[in-house]
């Protein structure tokens, strides 16, 4: 028995890595699928890629943002399986072949994604930060999961149309499409499977105002206001319980570290604060040390404090608006389910 798989990659000003992509797709051990490309209007030259039986490509006319795009690719799609790609990412050969496995050994599955593996393309330190992390998050988290992750993840078909696609309404950009519609498939009983052998590689190459940038208006403050309007906190992935604590204890020192000139006994409270963030994410930097050693490790603690502040303090800022626009809402709009459903 075979699943037909249909693999839908997204991509926006990202040719560099699609023909890495696509490469790697075709090269696959397994044999039930086609692979649909959709340009979401790239403005550095239209995508051209060598006619190939293996790839369909579409353009839209108008950039919409990955939401808009896979759901205009779920349309031309064929498949009972559809496996989302993001086109700076390279699977396995045996990839295909795993995601066609889970579904057919596994009825009560509805989805499953993986995560990027322990060897990054990029070889500059932001880089290897980003996407180590992003691998330590998904190997440490609930197989059972609570949401999806589309970069690399695939849904059955009617499961996807029943929940009705990704919201190409809310999420006109690169954000969170793929943590809400994990919400709907958990809220209406589907299960996720996070896979944690299903690696793929990550091309993109990061720098630091990239990723901060990133974090913030596309995960940070959209995942807020999802949290937010649901009600709910997962205590999974990067939001878990302790990365909360770590929030607010790398807040906490950075409000000694900036009253100190004023107050210089306040010094003597840094200490203890440091060495609680680093136990309570001990498995983190001993990840990073196994990984890259000892510098690697120091180098990034920093970063993983600003992280953590910046994260905490959109939370913050997102629940006090929450509250605000809430408080001021009529009546009978409190409490209003939104309508997630997007144009699928």
């Amino acid at each position: 028995m075979s699943l037909f798989i249909s693999v839908i990659v997204p991509v926006h000003n990202g040719g560099r890595f699609l023909n890495h992509c696509l490469a790697a797709l075709i090269a696959s051990s397994y044999q039930s699928y086609e692979i649909i490309v959709v340009d979401d209007a790239s403005t550095e030259g239209r995508i051209e890629l060598s006619k190939r039986k293996e790839v369909r490509v579409f353009h839209l006319a108008h950039q919409s943002g990955p939401a808009a795009a896979r759901n205009f690719g779920v349309k031309q799609a064929h498949g009972e399986v559809l496996f989302f790609v993001d086109a700076d990412v390279v699977v396995k050969s045996d990839t295909l072949a795993r995601v066609a496995k889970v579904f057919l050994n596994n009825s009560d599955i509805s989805a499953v994604f993986g995560s990027y593996d322990d060897d990054p393309a990029e070889k500059n330190f932001i880089s290897q930060y980003k996407n180590l992390y992003h691998h330590f998050v998904h190997q440490q988290s609930n197989s059972d999961a609570q949401t999806f992750w589309a970069g690399c993840g695939a849904i059955r078909r009617e499961v996807f149309s029943e929940v009705g696609g990704f919201d190409q309404a809310r999420y006109t950009k690169p954000a969170i499409e793929d943590i809400e519609l994990g919400y709907r498939m958990r809220e209406m009983g589907y299960q996720i499977l996070l896979d944690k052998q299903l690696q793929v590689k990550h091309l993109k190459h990061w720098r630091l105002g990239s990723l901060v940038r990133a974090d913030i208006f596309y995960r940070a403050v959209p995942w807020s206001k999802l949290m937010l309007e649901n009600r709910v906190i997962i205590n999974d992935l990067n939001v878990q319980i302790k990365d909360r604590v770590s929030a607010g204890l790398a807040g906490l020192l950075v409000v000694i570290l900036a009253a100190s000139p004023f107050k210089p006994q306040l010094l003597f409270g840094a200490p203890p604060l440091v060495a609680l963030i680093i136990a309570l994410n001990r498995k983190l930097y001993s990840f990073f040390l196994n990984r890259r050693g000892l510098k690697f490790a120091v180098l990034v603690f920093p970063l993983q404090v600003l992280y953590y502040l910046y994260s905490g303090v959109t939370f913050v800022l997102c629940w006090c608006r929450h509250c605000i626009s809430t408080r001021f809402r009529p009546a009978q709009l409190v409490g209003k389910s939104p309508d997630f459903r997007g144009d699928a």
